[in-house]
């Protein structure tokens, strides 16, 4: 495939993103940029929070993980439903009747100023690590099938990238982005449906033959009752659950949005619908997963040693131009609409949560020249982080990143819902340190629960340190109280660090109930 054909297919799906930004972020203020002047309409957030919430990452590695895991991933998906309830219907009411602009001004007016700049900080944290390793692994897709075949590096394709996005969010804000997360939300979807239209005419099925053979294949089972597993049912809709409310409700990205809406009663019907949308969007991306792998037996195609590559490889490879087209303007929609919000939103919790900009409000100019500049602050640190992973070029590296930004949420989830389910008052001077602890308890504790992993990598002469340590502890736990450690932690560790969160909590309380 030309890498100029598919230049110019970017390159023209990027300046409708321009020009979109152009017409929403005329007049705009600094209103339209932090809430969208609380106009936005509650469909079109629904539709938009299907890109946000789908990555570059989803968008390769779940059609991919249908070979080992099969449906399997709908668990988890299942669970989301109930925890955007927990949203819908307890957190979102909080948040418009304090009517906040950052959530964690929710923390400071429960607990303390500490407290809000703890669950900021975490935020901080977790969004920009987790799009950075998010853009980097999607863009070095990009790098392999276009601007390697261009001769551009890796550096110069990133900083092009990363302006794009920071020109088309640095004016309107959310405002721009409600409309831009629908756009890419129709190219995205296009992305999924048209690959598995491509496969179906290649495998010469219709639509119904479609459906049969992949409820009939291995790959379609959905619920798995094993309790030592990772993929046990509970354990994955469980955590499915607490991941919606912590990775939703609890980020200020995914709710700056929502409470751009006009009312509560708007955003509440932005968050029901898309809890059923989103159901049946995952359905398609594992479908079109077991579709990959029953095309690949069907041509004898070797499949690749990483799950993530099957799609990519596929759709370059063996489904013909366009599908290879479709496949790289999908993937920028699901790239590109989950970090360019990251920008606006880092910005927003900065803005307000460390520089307190919301109690000494400024002027339309100089509020708008402070936020520009930390804008742009944020998009050098995006790019400095990828081009650090990328310089690093160690996959331990890329999944460190992605496990520090999923460990964050598990002390954001134990701070609201202590302050939301308890009276007590805490020590905001200490809230930093056990927000710190809390998911190193958490990982501990799920190193030493599955004493196999620890016992193969000593066996094998591949264990460091700090594992040598924890097999230490593991079997003195499992000698002394005949205990038989071999259950695998899940999805359900953002719940486990939660619950160590507010224990933590209520050991600095300074009254108890």
């Amino acid at each position: 495939m030309s890498p100029l054909l598919i230049l110019a297919c970017v390159g023209a799906y990027f300046a409708m993103l321009l020009i979109i930004s152009y017409f929403t972020s005329r007049n705009a203020d600094n209103e339209s940029y932090f809430n969208g002047n609380h106009q936005s309409p509650w469909y079109l957030v629904a539709f938009g929070l299907i890109a946000d919430s789908l990555s570059g990452v989803t968008y390769i590695s779940v059609p991919g993980a249908v070979g080992p895991g099969k449906f399997s991933y709908m668990q988890l998906v299942f669970g989301y439903f109930f925890g955007y309830m927990v949203i819908s219907y307890i957190l979102l009411p909080i948040y418009y009747n304090l009517r906040l602009t950052s959530i964690y001004s929710y923390l400071r007016s429960r607990f303390g100023q500490t407290s809000q700049r703890t669950g900021s900080f975490f935020f901080l944290i977790s969004r920009l690590f987790g799009a950075a390793a998010r853009l980097y692994l999607a863009a070095i897709v990009m790098q392999t099938f276009l601007f390697d075949q261009l001769g551009i590096p890796f550096w110069l394709s990133v900083t092009l990238l990363i302006f794009l996005m920071l020109t088309y969010t640095y004016k309107g804000g959310i405002k721009t982005l409600v409309y831009t997360d629908s756009f890419q939300a129709v190219f995205l979807l296009l992305g999924v449906i048209l690959t598995i239209a491509f496969i179906m005419q290649a495998m010469d099925m219709n639509f119904g033959e479609m459906v049969v053979a992949v409820k009939n294949s291995p790959y379609s089972q959905t619920f798995f009752w094993d309790i030592k597993e990772g993929n046990y049912f509970w354990k994955q809709f469980l955590g499915g659950m607490f991941i919606a409310i912590a990775m939703t409700g609890l980020d200020q990205n995914m709710m700056q949005k929502s409470m751009s809406c006009p009312t509560l009663k708007d955003a509440q019907k932005n968050i029901n619908y898309f809890s059923v949308v989103i159901i049946l969007v995952n359905l398609l991306f594992v479908g079109l997963g077991a579709l990959l792998y029953l095309y690949a037996e069907q041509i004898s195609f070797v499949l690749p040693a990483k799950t993530d590559e099957l799609y990519p490889v596929m759709a370059f490879q063996h489904l013909g131009t366009m599908a290879g087209l479709v496949f790289i303007i999908g993937l920028s929609a699901a790239t590109f609409s989950s970090a360019d919000s990251v920008l606006t939103t880092l910005t927003t919790a900065f803005y307000i949560d460390f520089l307190k900009k919301d109690d000494q409000p400024g002027t339309e100019l100089s509020t708008k020249k402070t936020r520009y500049i930390i804008h742009f602050i944020f998009s050098v640190l995006l790019l400095l982080s990828i081009l650090g992973i990328k310089a690093l070029n160690n996959q331990a590296v890329i999944d460190l990143v992605f496990l520090i930004a999923g460990y964050t949420y598990g002390p954001l989830l134990g701070l609201f819902f202590t302050g939301i389910l308890t009276k007590i008052q805490l020590r905001d001077k200490w809230v930093p340190v056990v927000a710190a602890l809390a998911p190193l308890v958490g990982h501990t504790l799920k190193t030493i629960l599955y004493l196999p992993a620890l016992e193969a990598m000593a066996a094998e002469g591949k264990i460091n340190l700090y594992n040598r340590w924890m097999l230490y502890v593991g079997r003195w736990i499992s000698e002394t109280s005949g205990l038989s450690l071999t259950y695998k932690v899940g999805t359900e560790l953002i719940l486990i660090i939660g619950i160590i969160t507010a224990l933590g909590l209520w050991m600095i309380s300074t009254k108890k109930h």
